[in-house]
C-alpha cells in the first residue's frame, strides 16, 4: 500500500475524521519504525486488521520480526496486551482461564487466563494441539469465552496476532480450516532485501543484544482507535466494487485448481479490509487496487488446492492472481 499526500473526500464534513486517522496511522508507524526496518506491507496489514476487527496470522521463518512487530504495535498502543507461547503441553485452560474454588467463600470464582487482554500474541500457534487451538474458536469469533456455561466478554479493543513458521514442521499441529478463516489475514513475511539488511547492520551496529522495544512510546488509546474505526465505516464502496469483490470470491469456488474455495466471510473481510486501506490511505471511498492489495491475504489461506497444482508446486497467491486476472476492473 502506498501512501498519499492527496487526500481526496467524497463528503468534505468527514475530511476532519480521516485527516485525524491518517495522522494516528502515522503515529504508530513512526514508532513501530524506530526499531523494525523494511516490512511495511506486513505493517500495513497489521494496522489494517486491527481497524477492521479481526484477527491476523503471520507466517515467516524464524528472525524477520514477526514476534517483535506484534511486540511494537501493542507498546504503541495504550491498551492490555499479553504474549502467551503454544506449547505442546498447553491446556485449554491455560490460554482462557478455569473455575477455582474459594474455600472461605466455599464457591467457586473465574480466574481469567492470558486471552483476557487487548492485543493478544500466540506466538508458534501450530506448536499446541488442537484441543488448544479449539480454545480460541469463540473468543476469536464472538470475543468473548463461555466457561461452566457463563459467558465473559472481552473489554475493547481485542486483536488476536498469531505467528508461525512454515518451514519447521517436526512437532507441530497444522491448524484446521475452521481456526484458519477466524484470521482475517494471514500475511507471508520474506526475508529483507539487501538494502533493508544493509540498514538493519548499520543501525545496531552498538547494540550486543536483540533490539528492545524501550523507545517506543504509546500514541493512541483505546477511544482513539474506536474512532479510527468508526472512520473507515464511513469510507464509501460502490456498487460495482462489491460486485468486483462477489466475483473474486465466487470465481475461487468454481476453479478447477482448487479443491476448496473462500466463504463469504472472505468477502466481508475483502471489503472491511479494503476500506481501511483506502481511509489509511487518505481517502474515503475504495478503489479496485484497494481490493487487490488485500485480496491476497485475505483469501491466501481461505482456499485448498488441488493435489495436482500442489504437487505442480504452484502456490494458493498464483491461484488467486489467475482469478483477479480474469475479471475485468471495473471503470
Amino acid at each position: 500500500m502506498e501512501n498519499t499526500s492527496e487526500h481526496t473526500f467524497n463528503n468534505p464534513n468527514s475530511q476532519e475524521d480521516f485527516f485525524r486517522l491518517h495522522q494516528s496511522i502515522n503515529k504508530i508507524k513512526s514508532e513501530i519504525q524506530k526499531i523494525i526496518i523494511g516490512q511495511n506491507q506486513m505493517v500495513d496489514l497489521l494496522l489494517a486488521g486491527l481497524f477492521s476487527g479481526g484477527h491476523v496470522l503471520i507466517e515467516g521463518v524464524p528472525g524477520i520480526a514477526k514476534t517483535l512487530a506484534a511486540k511494537l504495535l501493542a507498546k504503541s498502543l495504550s491498551v492490555g496486551f499479553s504474549r502467551i507461547q503454544f506449547t505442546p503441553d498447553l491446556m485449554p485452560a491455560d490460554v482462557i482461564g478455569t473455575s477455582v474454588f474459594n474455600m472461605k467463600t466455599s464457591d467457586f470464582y473465574f480466574n481469567k487466563g492470558p486471552v483476557f487482554s487487548n492485543i493478544v500474541l500466540i506466538d508458534e500457534i501450530n506448536r499446541s494441539p488442537a484441543k488448544t487451538q479449539a480454545a480460541l474458536f469463540e473468543v476469536m469469533e464472538e470475543k468473548q469465552v463461555t466457561v461452566d456455561g457463563v459467558t465473559h466478554a472481552m473489554t475493547f479493543p481485542f486483536f488476536v496476532i498469531a505467528t508461525q513458521n512454515p518451514i519447521e514442521q517436526e512437532g507441530t499441529y497444522k491448524l484446521p480450516e475452521a481456526q484458519l478463516d477466524r484470521f482475517i489475514f494471514k500475511i507471508k513475511i520474506t526475508y529483507p532485501s539487501l538494502e533493508e539488511e544493509r540498514k538493519i547492520l548499520f543501525k545496531f551496529k552498538e547494540e550486543m543484544g536483540a533490539p528492545t522495544s524501550d523507545s517506543i512510546q504509546p500514541v493512541l488509546n483505546a477511544d482513539d482507535i474506536r474512532h479510527c474505526m468508526n472512520t473507515i465505516k464511513k469510507v464509501h464502496v460502490k456498487d460495482e466494487l462489491l460486485d468486483y469483490i462477489s466475483k473474486i470470491t465466487h470465481h475461487t469456488r468454481n476453479n478447477g485448481n482448487l479443491f476448496l474455495g473462500a466463504s463469504p466471510r472472505a468477502s466481508l473481510g475483502i471489503m472491511r479490509t479494503a476500506k481501511a486501506i483506502a481511509a489509511m490511505s487518505g481517502r474515503d471511498f475504495v478503489t479496485p487496487d484497494d481490493i487487490k492489495f488485500v485480496a491476497y491475504p485475505v483469501l491466501n489461506h481461505r482456499i485448498i488446492l488441488t493435489p495436482e497444482r500442489e504437487m505442480e508446486g504452484s502456490q494458493s497467491e498464483d491461484i488467486i492472481k489467475e482469478i483477479i486476472e480474469n475479471i475485468e476492473v471495473p471503470r
